[in-house]
């Protein structure tokens, strides 16, 4: 007879099969982390564009200067000889575009690309915020030096402005309005998704009889995975315009029109998570609570979800995760608009639309490529913050607290 404890021989199947996950697993937390460095990686690269481009700039207008006079610096003589050559050597921006003259003898003739630049006094500088090197600059190391001195202070101040305008003469990259957009939003949608869906959870729980339950909570959680895009054409076409047939609002695309969808995103996860764990209390509670004279209500509502308030809590955290980072919607209904107005019933622009928004067209290795790795960045923290929030607090303090420990 053999012993009843005795570990029994691992199977084949059995084996390659629990190598099997762990490889997943192992794999699936490198690839996180190889994403997480790479985006970190990138955000860094704001705070050394600053230097670099004062780099170029002076190696450019030394290579320049020695062929340019100071007084007719930048301006582009259209005079060109029989050879093709410019008599000046004007600021081209691509030197290797076509020769004037190679289709005609006359310049401008069609099919040829003649360079003049925008502005005479900024001939060498693609980005004029950076300001014109003087031609008579003799010492080069320490221009760059003190460029790469204050670019850390020179991004974070223009990161804390109020104006988010990335295509112009003058980039602003101000991510005020987008944190301020993304807090209206998000505020709204918590406090129309939470108290629903908290209250939904304390319905199907306990209120529901059997056969509704098993009706009303897949189709709750089945509005988890509708599209954020249907959600925000929804939003876009008929919430909007109630919104502002009922409010009377100046703009039919706000943060109102935003926040509503967005918590349309928000109640299936606060649903589906408060109701297991209220369904998890034990019912020796709701008995006792009924058998000392309670109501149902008094009992639901004052008794049962106490009990489940950590996992009810963990639930309305990641709610608010879910808005928080969500970008569809918050790009079709909100107006997409950077304002630091806090009325909802402006638009507004979010932290995660503006990502989603113009990271496809931004030059990459640009400030504004860096800038929108920096919000991404910020988005991460949001979410790990939220998370360590629920780690450590909810599931530690409070379930000491109701444990009585």
């Amino acid at each position: 007879m053999s012993h009843p404890f005795k570990r029994t021989q691992t199977r084949p199947g059995e084996w390659i099969a629990e190598w099997s996950i762990r490889l997943v697993a192992s794999v699936s937390i490198i690839v996180i982390f190889l994403i997480f460095v790479f985006v970190f990686r990138e955000a860094a690269t704001l705070f050394t564009s600053v230097a670099e481009s004062a780099t170029t700039s002076a190696s450019s207008a030394e290579s320049t200067s020695s062929d340019l006079q100071p007084e007719t610096y930048g301006d582009v003589d259209t005079s060109l000889s029989a050879a093709g050559s410019v008599s000046d050597e004007p600021d081209v921006y691509n030197p290797d575009v076509e020769d004037p003259t190679a289709a005609s003898g006359e310049p401008g003739a069609p099919g040829q690309m003649i360079y003049k630049p925008k502005n005479s006094k900024y001939p060498e500088i693609y980005n004029p915020d950076t300001g014109l090197l003087p031609a008579d600059i003799d010492d080069e190391q320490t221009e760059i030096a003190a460029a790469d001195t204050t670019a850390k202070q020179y991004i974070l101040s223009r990161l804390a402005g109020d104006t988010w305008q990335p295509v112009g003469e003058t980039p602003k990259f101000g991510i005020l309005p987008l944190i301020t957009g993304t807090l209206k939003t998000t505020t709204i949608a918590i406090l129309i998704g939470a108290p629903l869906g908290i209250l939904a959870a304390l319905y199907v729980a306990f209120f529901a009889k059997r056969r509704l339950r098993e009706i009303v909570k897949p189709a709750i959680e089945l509005l988890a995975g509708f599209p954020s895009v249907v959600i925000g054409f929804f939003c876009l076409v008929t919430v909007a315009t109630f919104i502002q047939d009922v409010t009377g609002a100046s703009y039919r695309l706000n943060a109102i029109v935003g926040g509503i969808g967005l918590s349309l995103a928000v109640i299936p996860i606060v649903f589906s998570i408060a109701e297991d764990a209220l369904s998890a209390v034990p019912k020796t509670l709701r008995e006792a609570s009924l058998a000392l004279g309670s109501t149902e209500w008094q009992t639901a509502y004052r008794v049962m979800l106490p009990a489940a308030a950590p996992g009810v809590f963990a639930a309305v955290l990641l709610g608010i995760g879910r808005a928080f980072g969500e970008t569809m919607i918050a790009i079709m209904a909100t107006g997409n608009a950077p304002l630091t107005s806090l009325s909802p019933f402006e638009p507004a622009r979010t932290v995660a639309a503006t990502i989603g928004s113009e990271m496809g067209e931004v030059v990459w290795g640009s400030e504004h490529y860096g800038v929108l790795f920096f919000m991404g960045v910020l988005l991460f923290v949001f979410s790990f913050g939220l998370n360590a929030v629920t780690e450590l607090y909810v599931k530690k303090r409070l379930i000491k607290k109701f444990q009585g420990r």
